[in-house]
């Protein structure tokens, strides 16, 4: 059915809201020959844009100035105010954007693992309140969170998750009912994903599936341009996938004996040690053991350090999980992400490529993700953007 003449505005809103944040400042001109709309058209939406508070003239272009013509239009940045959180087993990192993504504030608060429920969402969520407010007075429209574990695809919540603190849970439910502003919550390893989508090392692919190589591993499977959560909201909780090495099985409550027994952090930061590249012994606790990881990845890259038996042991555990996500989905393409994934960078890749290459007759070309750990922070904001949208771009009624 053809659309209503409000959704088809709404329709013509978005897309040149879209390019003016893409591409703007722009001249109507330079909108409709992107949009393809016409003259009238293009008139009308920018008039509808500015009285709706949503964009502005923000100078003219070329030399010579032309009039009308020559007027640019760009988002009004500071219309609302979007925040992102990261929210870790013992941390959270928090940043605050305009409507064009651009970092007014940001924050960050360790949280340590013997805090209890109550004090632990308090902390979070002062730190929230003060990063916003560091950020200027404008109102918060969108908060993005992202988090480990489980997000119910029916009620979009996380679910309790053993082996993560209770205040995740806690900690979504009091900013939903503290602040004005929508709250979304997602794993973060889709977050990820949906960053090096837009932003990153998989701008060019449609399909992909990101490996995310931390504290844990995980993956996120983005098909023709969707994440895919799966039914439960578990797709890619490949940490508990069966693999050949991990010594065990893994069971429902724990992830040990699955292909997180090779590819967490603690497995790599024991990897290394063994050649020589970090201190024999026990693995720290918490997140200690991710910096051990990123460490030892770093310096088996250095000249004369002698890290190719590391690496090329590492990319063959790496293979392992990667060559059953390959053969199930057949992707086109792999990312490594995470701390660890981008501390190895085009190295890593390259030797997880030519063992799945040797494993797998489907075509896989494998890339380390350029936004690094913040990938998921940038996700968060993305998410955020994209509810604002939704809501101050929605079609009249």
């Amino acid at each position: 059915m053809p659309a209503s003449p409000s959704t088809a505005r709404a329709i013509n809103d978005r897309l040149a809201l879209q390019l003016l944040q893409r591409d703007g400042p722009l001249t109507a001109t330079q909108l409709k020959a992107l949009t393809g709309l016409s003259r009238p058209t293009v008139a009308d939406l920018v008039e509808r844009l500015q009285g709706a508070g949503l964009i502005q003239v923000v100078g003219e272009s070329g030399a010579v100035r032309r009039g009308p013509n020559a007027r640019l239009y760009g988002i009004v940045a500071d219309r609302a105010h979007l925040a992102a959180l990261d929210v870790r087993t013992g941390s959270v990192s928090v940043v605050v954007a305009d409507l064009l993504g651009a970092t007014l504030a940001e924050g960050s608060l360790p949280i340590g693992s013997g805090t209890r429920t109550g004090p632990a969402v308090e902390q979070a969520a002062a730190l929230l309140e003060r990063t916003a407010r560091a950020a200027g007075s404008v109102p918060l429209h969108s908060v993005g969170v992202g988090a480990p574990g489980l997000i119910d695809p029916a009620t979009g919540e996380l679910r309790d998750t053993s082996g993560l603190p209770s205040w995740h849970r806690a900690l979504v439910r009091e900013l939903q009912q503290r602040l004005p502003a929508t709250v979304l919550v997602e794993n973060e390893t889709n977050l990820a994903a949906m960053a090096e989508h837009r932003a990153g090392a998989a701008r060019d692919r449609e399909t992909f599936v990101l490996l995310w190589l931390g504290h844990g591993v995980g993956a996120a499977v983005m098909l023709d341009g969707k994440l895919r959560q799966g039914a439960s909201g578990g797709a890619g909780e490949i940490g508990f996938l069966p693999v050949p090495g991990a010594g065990g099985l893994p069971s429902a409550a724990h992830c040990d004996g699955g292909f997180h027994s090779l590819a967490g952090s603690a497995a790599v930061a024991g990897l290394a040690a063994r050649h020589g590249l970090a201190a024999a012994g026990a693995v720290p606790e918490g997140y200690a053991d991710e910096a051990a990881a990123v460490d030892a990845v770093r310096r088996a890259l250095e000249p004369g350090q002698r890290g190719g038996p590391f690496l090329d042991e590492l990319a063959d555990r790496l293979a392992l999980g990667a060559a059953a996500v390959v053969s199930i989905l057949d992707p086109g393409c792999l990312l490594l992400a995470g701390a660890v994934g981008h501390a190895g960078g085009a190295a890593l890749a390259s030797r997880v490529e030519e063992r799945l290459t040797a494993m797998s007759p489907l075509r896989t070309e494998v890339r380390a993700g350029s936004l690094g750990d913040g990938a998921v922070l940038r996700g968060a904001l993305i998410a955020a953007r994209d509810a604002a949208q939704d809501a101050l771009f929605a079609p009249e009624r």
